[in-house]
This record gives C-alpha cells, sequence and structure tokens, in this order.
C-alpha cells in the first residue's frame, strides 16, 4: 500500500483509508467489524476515520482494535452534542466530546480531530478552533482538521488553524478541485477526500433506495454520461477511485464498507498505479463543461 505523506503533519498514511461511518449508521456486529478492520490492517490500511455522531462506530473501532493502536492513525470530528448536554457547535461542547471519543476509542490521544462540517461564519469566529488548540496543549490531540466543503473548506485551508481537511471529491464532485486545494498545497495542508467514488451511485438501486448523497450524485453522473460508466462495474470503479487518488494534493482516500475483504479489493485497484492522464483529462474536460454552478461539494 502506497504511503503519502499527510502535510505538514508529516504522517506517512495509507492512500487509502477506512471510513467507518457505516459501523455506526448498520450497527454491525463487533466480530464483524473486527475482522474486516484486522484484516485491513494486516494488508497496509494505517488510517481510520470516524465521528462522535456516527452511531456506535468510535465504541466499536475501540473494542475491535483498540488493541493495536500503534498500528493505525485515528481520526474523529466533533461538533455534534449526539447525546451530550450541549448544543451543537460551541465551545463547551468540544472537550467534552474528544474525552468522550478518547473513552469509546480506548486510546489516550487522538491522532487528529476535526471540525465536523461547521459553516464559514463559525470558523471565523475562533472559539472552536481555540477550544480544540487547548485540547491539543493537553495532549488529547495531535493535529487539528475540518471536515467540510465550499467556502468553509476554502477559509478553512487559508486560515492556517488546521493541519487537515476533509473534502468531497470524486467523478461526479470536483468543486475542491480548483477552489481548495490550491490553498491546501500553498500552506501544505493534508487532504483527506470523503465519498472518493461517488458512493457507486451509477451502480443498481432504485432512486429511492438511495442515500442522501447518492441521489445527486446520480443525477450529476446521467448529465456527465462518463464513456467508462458504461464498463464493467469493477473497471467503472477502478476508474472512479484511481481518478480521485490522482488529483494533485490528495493525500488519502476513505472508503467505507460493511463487507469483509471489500477493503483489500480497493486497495488491489491502486496497485495499478495513477489512472494515465489522458483518462484523467477527459474527465475534468466532461466535468468543465457539463457542470452547473450548483454543482457544489457535497457535506
Amino acid at each position: 500500500m502506497e504511503r503519502r505523506r499527510l502535510g505538514r503533519t508529516g504522517i506517512a498514511v495509507s492512500a487509502l483509508g477506512f471510513g467507518a461511518s457505516e459501523f455506526g449508521q448498520k450497527r454491525i456486529a463487533l466480530k464483524t467489524a473486527a475482522g474486516i478492520l484486522g484484516s485491513a490492517l494486516d494488508d497496509g490500511l494505517n488510517v481510520i476515520d470516524t465521528a462522535a455522531c456516527y452511531g456506535n462506530s468510535e465504541e466499536l473501532i475501540g473494542h475491535a482494535v483498540g488493541h493495536r493502536r500503534k498500528d493505525f492513525y485515528i481520526l474523529t470530528k466533533c461538533g455534534h452534542a449526539s447525546g451530550l448536554r450541549f448544543d451543537d457547535w460551541t465551545p463547551a461542547l468540544i472537550e467534552p466530546s474528544i474525552d468522550r471519543s478518547l473513552k469509546r476509542l480506548r486510546t489516550d490521544y487522538l491522532d487528529v480531530v476535526q471540525l465536523h462540517s461547521c459553516g464559514e461564519q463559525q470558523l471565523r469566529q475562533g472559539e472552536l478552533t481555540a477550544a480544540l488548540q487547548h485540547a491539543r496543549d493537553k495532549g488529547k490531540l495531535r493535529y487539528i482538521g475540518y471536515s467540510g466543503d465550499g467556502k468553509a473548506a476554502l477559509y478553512a485551508a487559508q486560515c492556517g488553524a488546521f493541519d487537515t481537511i476533509q473534502i468531497s471529491l470524486s467523478i461526479a464532485d470536483q468543486e475542491a478541485i480548483e477552489m481548495v486545494l490550491p490553498s491546501a498545497r500553498q500552506r501544505d495542508i493534508g487532504i483527506i477526500v470523503k465519498r472518493p467514488i461517488a458512493n457507486a451511485a451509477w451502480l443498481g438501486g432504485s432512486w429511492w433506495s438511495l442515500g442522501l448523497y447518492s441521489r445527486p450524485y446520480r443525477m450529476r453522473l446521467r448529465k456527465l454520461n462518463y464513456d467508462f460508466l458504461s464498463r464493467d462495474a469493477k473497471e467503472a470503479v477502478a476508474t472512479a477511485l484511481r481518478f480521485t487518488l490522482s488529483v494533485s494534493g490528495v493525500h488519502t482516500a476513505i472508503v467505507g464498507t460493511t463487507k469483509p475483504s471489500r477493503w483489500q479489493q480497493n486497495a488491489a485497484i491502486l496497485a495499478e498505479g495513477p489512472l494515465p492522464q489522458a483518462e484523467y483529462d477527459l474527465i475534468r474536460m466532461r466535468w468543465r463543461s457539463v457542470a452547473t454552478s450548483d454543482w457544489i461539494g457535497l457535506q
């Protein structure tokens, strides 16, 4: 598994990370979580992303692989109270949320704690960032991140307070390539990509069975009408994932699953290397010619 330097953090992260939101959403069994994460760690994974508001995701990770803490970097998020007696997006919430994550994940420090999709105005006030910095000074976390898109992500990239940014980027979500990534590269900010294959929204399922993000992605993909989406499903997924990880400034792509061996299948795709430049350029050209101004990054 390729390792990439996560910007100014200096952390060498696996190009393919693991997103654990589905663990909490689908409330999978501990045995299943342990099998998926344990085998992925054995095969080169070293980045696991979760959040305080992802159901019991943090607890599952802690129980499943907490004993292997030195084998991976843990990224979590805060900002939603999710049961704590504080209002969302208040400075008083931040440290209690971090303390809860530490307990759930069975660790005494977090590698990255990310503000979870708060707006630009809240970022500009600086109080939430100051609360994270205070917790960092106590040794509860190593690096400060922001997870979000659009103008808020651009501000996060330019303000100097954040070590990492987690953004939406895929064949169906390319706003960040020109809006956020130039500033992030200039300031050596680590870039983590969520939904790097656009939830494979072009594959199967009725419109009504699609999730929150899959519906707009499917709509966009129908209009984009990329030629490669008509190929074999595995080949199309491979092109989509390789595109995302070929974008300059991207360090790791977070892919989630509840299916054993799926992470390894995705990892095998990356062994093929970057997407050929000609294919990459065609996808970018198609986006520029079809995308409309309301095709913003989906938080």
